[in-house]
């Protein structure tokens, strides 16, 4: 595919040429392994040293947007997206969001509740036993007696990844990782102190029961039940920690 850029005016160049390369990726005029020009070629068209354009292609690489081939069909070409980098590199980004508080732990409830909901209705209509096992599976790790609250904060992940398979939907599916992966295990961090694990086991065992059924009303008043049983449980940690933080008078 052949593809020219116009000279840029800046005092940040190297950006500027990452940007626009960057542009032509994301909007579709340059397709997955099409070769970009020569970095002698990207130097004419922006009007810059080569070094330079070296510079801004390392941008690119470490956003793993191209990626570089030697021998004599060798160049450098538009990476193809990798669907786990991607959903690795999400779920990063959001416990980083979460960690320097850029998102409100209420809403990360809000949001999981009404997700999960949605993941909670279809599992019941698309549900296989292969889902069912795998929920069912972490339900009887989770009332080992020896079972860590580390142990058991990493089963409950897994009990409600397995839910969101179940929808069959590999969009929620993406979706749902940095809701599991990253949101729920903060929320297992600051809650596990103040909640009960044996009405948790009640709570997963009532929402595996209602989509073995496949019925969808009952689904989402066990997850509705269980998520509001864990917004409380977070209130009162909250709580717990202001009182702590408050100097005594």
């Amino acid at each position: 595919m052949s593809i020219t850029y116009e000279p840029v005016v800046t005092t940040s160049v190297t950006r500027q040429i990452s940007e626009k390369i960057r542009e032509s990726i994301l909007d579709g005029r340059l397709k997955a392994e099409d070769q970009l020009p020569t970095e002698h070629e990207l130097a004419d068209q922006f009007n810059v040293s080569r070094p330079t354009i070296r510079e801004a292609l390392k941008r690119l690489a470490a956003q793993n947007l191209i990626h570089s081939r030697r021998g004599p069909s060798g160049g450098t070409f538009v990476r193809a997206p990798k669907e786990k980098e991607v959903r690795a590199s999400l779920i990063t980004a959001a416990t980083l969001l979460v960690s320097f508080g850029e998102f409100d732990l209420t809403d990360i409830a809000e949001a999981r509740h009404e997700l999960e909901l949605m993941c909670g209705r279809l599992a019941a209509e698309r549900r296989s036993e292969i889902h069912l096992a795998a929920m069912a599976a972490e339900i009887a790790l989770q009332k080992s007696d020896d079972f860590s609250d580390e142990d058991f904060c990493a089963s409950d992940v897994r009990f409600h990844r397995a839910l969101v398979d179940a929808t069959g939907n590999p969009v929620l599916q993406f979706v749902m990782s940095t809701v599991i992966e990253a949101l729920q295990p903060v929320e297992n961090m600051i809650i596990f102190r103040f909640r009960d694990r044996e009405k948790i086991i009640r709570q997963h065992e009532k929402i595996l029961k209602a989509i073995k059924a496949g019925n969808v009303a009952k689904t989402e008043k066990a997850i509705t039940e269980q998520m509001s049983y864990l917004r409380k449980q977070f209130a009162k940690a909250q709580a717990h920690r202001q009182s702590t933080e408050t100097p005594s008078a």
